[in-house]
């Protein structure tokens, strides 16, 4: 199977990197810190959606802005703790790519983003971020922004994810959709292609654009 592409749009946790860990020890913290019980968490669906959307799930609307703050600084300082690092595959992938062909769209603040990035040396020159954006995954407002960015008609974009909304949003922004089994097993992700990471993808470019295909 070969995908060809004008853009390559990629969510970052999860995707190219790992913060599992980290965000274990920072959103339990926070819960803990604004008396949320473990049931009450339990409830909600955390992976691939912006902080903000996650606490106004959880606290009165007067609070919200206050605790989104509040994760942000106990994420980005955890960054150094070692709670980032690169995913299978994400290096070698992303070094076959000019870097006016790919972004990073992330449900992560701006600032928090970056730290990661930073962390593990990937410098993407586009980076869509929850600040950028009104409504988050699974709207298809942030790929829509990033094909918007690149000059990419979202037809000719294809997006890697590793969680439902993220997918979804891809999906909802009429573009193609590569589901990596980091976070979730197969049988939970809905998209044209579905691997196991980065590693079992290789990327051509021509100059018609860049073509994708599965290794061996």
């Amino acid at each position: 199977m070969t995908i060809h592409a004008q853009a390559l749009l990629f969510d970052n946790d999860g995707t190219l990197v790992s913060s599992l860990a980290s965000v274990d020890r920072c959103w339990t913290r926070w819960a803990a810190e604004y008396g949320i019980t473990a049931e009450e968490f339990a409830r909600v669906e955390l992976h691939g959606r912006p902080a903000a959307e996650i606490a106004a799930d959880l606290l009165p609307a007067e609070i919200v802005p206050q605790a989104v703050a509040r994760i942000e600084d106990l994420e980005v300082d955890d960054v150094p703790n070692g709670g980032v690092h690169l995913l299978p595959g994400t290096r070698g992938f992303l070094d076959s790519l000019p870097g006016d062909r790919w972004a990073v769209v992330t449900s992560a603040t701006r600032r928090l983003a970056e730290a990661r990035l930073d962390a593990v040396g990937i410098l993407p020159k586009t980076l869509v971020a929850a600040d950028d954006i009104t409504r988050g995954k699974p709207d298809p407002e942030p790929y829509l922004l990033a094909a918007r960015a690149l000059g990419v008609d979202p037809a000719h974009c294809v997006v890697f994810e590793d969680a439902p909304a993220g997918l979804a949003s891809g999906r909802a922004a009429g573009m193609t959709t590569v589901a990596l089994t980091t976070t979730h097993q197969a049988h939970e992700l809905h998209a044209d292609l579905v691997v196991e990471n980065l590693s079992a993808l290789s990327a051509l470019v021509t100059e018609q654009g860049v073509e994708i295909s599965l290794r061996g």
